[in-house]
């Protein structure tokens, strides 16, 4: 019997990762609703190709025009937040594929976990903005929250049976991005374009630039304190410009348990949709005689400061991870457009984190708050 999915981001890179594993096995996964943002085009496409029963896309506008591209399909469209959590909760989905970015993931994977699905979960502002109520909801509910992230799938495979209150420290690898080895000096001047050519992955804009800043790291220690149980100095960052040690845990007997692999984000997402099972990824496998040599070094906490800024976010707690969050988000966007300086990123990130008011156990709807409340602060300064 194959099992159901909804994925949120279909055209995104996770998402187009997720359907090529999709078409790798035809006969255990089926596609039963996705959503997209606006890339109609290839969303187009994919409907006709995976047959889902409900998608959903970013506007009304775009919903219109899709309705009479896909006329001739049996297909309900729907757009917005409100489409985006029908997606999410969708009656005969069994696992979500959360793979969206950014804070508008964090509403419809509280209505699918609310509906009873699984999370595949690569939407990691979810957690680092609203832990706090997603973990206690899942573990209420009694679905599984499994990490698409390859760091937190290596951590969660090390895991596999061993207790967690055996764990020292938790080895969150980082491959230190296009700018490892730089100084603030020669960062001063970095163009767009540079700061999208990543050594070793294959991302989307957005995060390939969290890469370079090295915030993207920050976020994945956030959301591993989460998704592991473990408190902030457990999480150790570890530079691994090679990036074929995803992550690696130390037990309090002094071993290390780690995952290697070739850096491909289709095994964390393959492995996710087939817990417990493991599948055949049809990839090129790891050589590690053409590798040769693997290297780890600290990270530079003072040039990327923005991984520091996270520590500092999550210590500070309640809703200044989000405010964190946000002021990434937007700061990205603007270095994105050329309004600022790669340089400008953590220095808004730190302003904000200083600006915005706190509040100590924020909902919800306090959460969101937060988010229209460091866009403003940002908006008014930069």
């Amino acid at each position: 019997m194959s099992q159901k999915i909804a994925i949120l981001g279909s055209t995104g890179s996770i998402g187009t990762q997720t359907l090529d594993i999709v078409s790798q096995n035809p006969n255990d996964l089926q596609v039963v609703a996705m959503s997209c943002g606006s890339n109609i085009d290839l969303f187009e496409k994919q409907i006709r190709k995976y047959n889902p029963a409900l998608v959903s896309v970013g506007t009304e506008e775009l919903a219109k025009d899709l309705k009479t591209r896909i006329a001739d399909l049996d297909v309900t469209v729907l757009y917005g937040m409100d489409g985006l959590i029908s997606v999410a909760a969708f009656d005969s989905a069994d696992t979500v594929v959360t793979a969206v970015v950014g804070m508008i993931g964090v509403q419809p994977t509280i209505a699918a976990i609310n509906a009873g699905k699984n999370i595949a979960l690569a939407n990691k502002e979810t957690l680092v903005t609203a832990g706090h109520i997603i973990m206690p909801l899942a573990k209420e509910k009694g679905v599984s929250i499994l990490p698409v992230d390859s760091e937190h799938s290596a951590i969660f495979q090390s895991l596999n049976g061993e207790r967690h209150n055996e764990i020292s420290k938790i080895l969150l690898t980082a491959s230190g991005g296009p700018f490892r080895g730089r100084t603030l000096e020669e960062l001063e001047n970095v163009r767009v374009e540079d700061a999208l050519k990543h050594p070793n992955w294959s991302m989307g804009a957005k995060i390939t630039i969290d890469s370079a800043t090295m915030i993207n790291k920050g976020l994945e220690v956030m959301e591993a304190k989460w998704l592991f149980g473990v408190n902030l100095n457990q999480i150790e960052v570890v530079v691994h410009p090679q990036s074929i040690l995803h992550s690696a845990v130390e037990f309090m007997d002094g071993a290390v348990i780690g995952q290697m692999g070739t850096p491909d984000m289709r095994l964390p997402i393959l492995y996710a949709l087939f817990y417990p099972n493991r599948k055949t990824l049809y990839a090129e496998p790891l050589d590690l005689f053409k590798v040769g040599t693997l290297t780890f070094e600290k990270p530079d906490m003072e040039t990327f400061y923005g991984l520091s800024l996270a520590y500092d976010a999550m210590d500070a707690g309640g809703n200044i991870p989000t405010v964190f969050n946000a002021a990434n988000e937007r700061a990205v966007a603007k270095f994105l457009d050329n309004k600022i300086k790669f340089l400008e990123i953590p220095e808004i990130v730190s302003e904000a984190m200083i600006n915005v008011n706190f509040i100590n156990n924020p909902t919800i709807k306090q959460v969101l708050e937060t988010e229209q409340m460091t866009y403003d602060f940002i908006e008014s300064r930069w």
